[in-house]
């Protein structure tokens, strides 16, 4: 740092916290370290008996920790995303939309082995709200050389880091199984649970059927609704390795290409995903959600509504943090469960 005089001191930069006494009315920093020294601060400089300012020596080859904040946003805001200003070396992201926020991970993790910046985010594939909160990035120190910043460039490569998808898929269709329902033994209430976990993200159950435990019988009614435009289907139950459970089966036979039968994840193991060849999912709910607060069903809607298509990598990989804890309050997606 360097002594100067005030008057001489406009878009230089602060090195500590400049306090400004109002007797009777305030005390507190009037300027922060890393302020830019502006024309109009040079009276309440002066009027605070600051004739001289230690400064930052800054040259072309550095950036001001605004300066450098603003690269760190650039690289990783995305549509559906505002920023707030750069204070203090951080901006902070959050979502304009409800959708699904998804992050490069192996970017992010790129980026943060550079000494001296870091973007901090939610868990890739969150569902969030408008107004949520997304990321943070700073640098660590005042100033920071140029040639850093741009490694920074370099790694991020194109395309934001992070975005927010908006949901997609509005209508749904739902075959539900087993002849306990189909015969009348027992109410249907798996039904209801799927509606309002539907409902969370805009969709709306257009078509339903109960259907016995008859693997054709499934199967036609597989087909039926994606004749009549259901942008989803999603069977309940017979999902297990009993001679009664069909769904897996029926959900082959219907022409759509098997993404996994079986999930890392508990509750939800016996979980099956598939897709018609023109994208339209398949889900198939082992009996875990109609009981259980959150379950691979919860893990996987956000990123089918949001039209993403999940690969079988993206389910084998949920087994790292695809326990759930049960806990008596549950916070999820605000938790472990499923941020692998």
């Amino acid at each position: 740092m360097k002594l100067v005089k005030t008057e001489e001191a406009v878009g230089q930069v602060l090195c500590h916290d400049m306090t400004q006494i109002i007797p009777g009315v305030s005390k507190g920093p009037r300027f922060r370290k890393g302020h830019i020294v502006r024309e109009e601060d040079i009276p309440v400089l002066l009027s605070m008996g600051k004739d001289q300012l230690y400064v930052c020596e800054k040259d072309d080859t550095v950036y001001h920790e605004n300066e450098a904040a603003e690269v760190l946003r650039q690289v990783c805001q995305g549509e559906r995303m505002e920023a707030s200003e750069a204070k203090e070396g951080k901006i902070e992201l959050t979502a304009a939309c409800d959708g699904l926020f998804r992050v490069d991970v192996e970017r992010l993790n790129q980026i943060n082995e550079i000494d001296q910046v870091m973007i901090a985010t939610r868990h890739s594939n969150t569902p969030v709200k408008k107004g949520d909160k997304l990321a943070g990035t700073r640098v660590i120190p005042l100033i920071i050389k140029k040639e850093k910043m741009e490694l920074v460039k370099e790694r991020a490569g194109e395309t934001p880091l992070c975005e927010v998808l908006p949901y997609q898929i509005r209508k749904a269709g739902v075959v539900t199984t087993g002849n306990e329902v189909f015969y009348g033994r027992i109410q249907d209430a798996f039904t209801p649970v799927v509606e309002k976990k539907l409902a969370q993200y805009g969709i709306t159950v257009e078509e339903h059927v109960i259907v016995g435990d008859d693997k054709a019988g499934i199967t036609a009614a597989i087909r039926t609704m994606k004749e009549q435009g259901c942008e989803l289907i999603i069977a309940t139950g017979g999902m297990s390795v009993d001679p009664d459970d069909q769904t897996p089966g029926a959900i082959k036979d219907s022409g759509a290409e098997v993404v996994t039968y079986g999930a890392p994840v508990l509750p939800g193991a016996m979980f099956c995903l598939a897709y018609f060849p023109d994208g339209t999912p398949v889900m198939g709910l082992p009996g875990c959600v109609m009981y259980a607060k959150t379950t691979i069903f919860d893990l996987m809607l956000p990123r089918i509504a949001a039209g993403v298509k999940v690969t079988r990598q993206e389910i084998t990989r949920l087994g790292n943090g695809g326990l759930c804890l049960g806990c008596q309050e549950c916070r999820w997606p605000d938790c472990g469960f499923g941020t692998a």
